[in-house]
């Protein structure tokens, strides 16, 4: 790029910015069983797409084994008001998230929680739109 920044690209992976964790260590399973974010445990894994996912029990594991599709986070985990705008953010999984339509969706952070939650449907078409070409 012309000012020397360089723009990350996802093709489709998901987001391991964070030491190569799926949700920055967060357990996924989490914020469907229990409504809210957990960390997960060093100890209690899983692999899945290229990451690990951390989980607070073995149960939680063995849900995610069974069906990662469920639980892992829309547009490769992701802030997915970025995607809707079409820009790869990081997230903040305790401040930023939400399940909708039973799937999750992280974002950057609480003030940007806020402003898709005004629109999560909006802000969900747009990215769906976008996840493909970033």
């Amino acid at each position: 790029m012309a000012n020397g920044n360089t723009q990350i690209r996802a093709g489709g992976a998901f987001n391991s910015l964070y030491a190569g964790l799926g949700a920055k260590g967060h357990d996924v399973v989490s914020y469907f069983i229990d409504g809210k974010p957990v960390a997960g445990k060093e100890s209690i894994t899983a692999e899945h797409a290229g990451l690990k996912w951390q989980f607070a029990s073995a149960e939680h594991r063995e849900l995610f084994a069974a069906n990662p599709g469920k639980y892992v986070p829309q547009y490769g985990g992701f802030c997915s008001w970025g995607v809707a705008n079409g820009k790869l953010f990081d997230v903040d999984p305790v401040n930023g998230w939400r399940v909708v339509h039973g799937k999750l969706y992280l974002n950057f952070n609480a003030d940007i929680q806020k402003v898709f939650d005004k629109d999560a449907a909006g802000f969900i078409a747009r990215a769906d739109a976008n996840w493909p070409a970033l």
